[in-house]
Formats: C-alpha cells, sequence, structure tokens
C-alpha cells in the first residue's frame, strides 16, 4: 500500500486530494490546524486507513511529534508521497505600506516555513521508497491582483523551492509544483463553514475550458505527478488554471 503526508489536508485543495489518494487505495496522513475539519474528514473517510494530525505546519515541535506518529502507525514502512499544501488561503494582506512584519510572517511561515518543515521531516522516509514531493503553490506566483504581496512572495518561493530541491534531492525523490488557478472549494470546507457555490456566467467562460475548476481536477494530478509515469518529471511547475493564465484581458 502507497503511503502518503498531506498537509492543510482537512478542508479545501488537500480535502480533495486526502479523498481521492483513499480512493485509489492510498494510506494517508491528514495534517491540520483545524480539530472540527479534521474530524469531518474522518467521519468522511469511513473505515478507509486515514490517520489526522492536528498541527501547525509552522510549529517546528509539533511537526517532529506528527511525523513520529506516522512513523508509529506506518511501522517505519516509509513514504511514497508528500503534498505540502498548507497555508493562509486568503490572498488579500492589504496595502504594503500598512501590512506589519508580524502578519507578513504569518504569510510566509504557514506556506513557506511549514513546507520546509514538512519536507524536512519526509525527506528520510521518501528515500527509503523513493518517492515524491509535490508542493502547492499558485498561478498568484506568475500574475497577481492588488494587495497581495504576502501572498505572491510565499507562492514563489514555493516555485524557487521546487528547483532547488529537485536537484538537491534527486536521484532518490522527485519534486514538482502544482499551481492552481481558481479552484471552488466552497463545497469542501468543514461542515460548519460549507456553502454551496454560486457563480455567474462570466466567472466561467473567462475560463477557456468554460468551467472554473474542483479539487478533484488538482488530485488527479497529484496522483500523476506521484505515478511511475511521471517517473522522468522533476523540478517542473505545472500550472492548472482552466487556461486562464493564457488569455490576453484588456480593459474596456
Amino acid at each position: 500500500m502507497r503511503i502518503a503526508i498531506v498537509t492543510g489536508g482537512a478542508q479545501g485543495i488537500g480535502k480533495g486530494v486526502v479523498l481521492h489518494l483513499l480512493g485509489k487505495g492510498w494510506k494517508v496522513a491528514a495534517f491540520d490546524r483545524d480539530d472540527e475539519a479534521l474530524a469531518d474528514l474522518a467521519a468522511e473517510s469511513g473505515s478507509q486507513p486515514l490517520l489526522t494530525q492536528a498541527v501547525d505546519v509552522a510549529d517546528e515541535d509539533g511537526m517532529a511529534h506528527a511525523f513520529a506518529q506516522v512513523a508509529r502507525w506506518t511501522d517505519n514502512a516509509g513514504l511514497d508521497l508528500l503534498v505540502s499544501n498548507a497555508g493562509i488561503a486568503d490572498p488579500v494582506s492589504g496595502p504594503i505600506e500598512e501590512l506589519s512584519l508580524q502578519e507578513w510572517r504569518r504569510w510566509q511561515d504557514s506556506h513557506v516555513t511549514g513546507a520546509f518543515l514538512a519536507v524536512r521531516g519526509a525527506v528520510a522516509p521518501l528515500r527509503a521508497r523513493e518517492g515524491s514531493i509535490v508542493l502547492m503553490a499558485s498561478t498568484r506566483a506568475l500574475q497577481s491582483e492588488p494587495d497581495t504581496e504576502a501572498y505572491a512572495a510565499a507562492k514563489g518561493a514555493l516555485c524557487a523551492m521546487t528547483h532547488a530541491l529537485a536537484i538537491s534531492l534527486g536521484p532518490d525523490i522527485r519534486v514538482n509544483a502544482i499551481l492552481p488557478g481558481w479552484i471552488e472549494t466552497a463545497d469542501w470546507q468543514k461542515a460548519s463553514a460549507r456553502s454551496e457555490p454560486e457563480h455567474r456566467p462570466i466567472d466561467r467562460t473567462q475560463h477557456p475550458v468554460g468551467r472554473i475548476g474542483v479539487p478533484a481536477d488538482i488530485a488527479g494530478a497529484v496522483e500523476f505527478l506521484a505515478s511511475d509515469a511521471a517517473g522522468f518529471i522533476t523540478g517542473q511547475q505545472f500550472v492548472i488554471d482552466g487556461g486562464m493564465t493564457r488569455r490576453m484581458i484588456y480593459a474596456h
């Protein structure tokens, strides 16, 4: 049985990845800081082989404990996949001249420091099974709306980490990044925060594929990048956005 860790795994894209892998017969550990969301995930997964760990990915001691729990749960069997997906979802940090250093660091810690601690903890078990890493970046590493500097900087750092790690960890471990575009996750939240998505026609038609993305679009790509079919792919960035970043938009 293949084994994965997914950080930020209890809601949104991370939850989609966790449930997809479980459905494909994987054994999955989901790390998340939200206890309520983890409980919901465990209930939805039923009897499938899921381990939930309540942890802030930017907490060094907490992450060490979570990795130790995974090692015990798997009898030190190693790891086939790390999906570093955790991070503050809201991209808007406000005007840069009003952004405090504490808030700036909060964005960087949740995305970049969390990825560093997750990768560092996963390297040894991944080497044991010649596994792979997927870092969840964003199309916001490539293009921006106003007042999103903290988020964009964090996601850009993950893209840079991807090629650096691919060189450092190869050939034992492959490392790639996924850059999601607009992925609708309103109906993939914990029960108390879940809502039914509402989209305007223009929301769909501005995507060349004619629709907004769903977590399954990302989960399928994660599964592929972890497979033998992707064995010659490392250090790459995969934009999954329905073609939106390829569309020229002029103000009228």
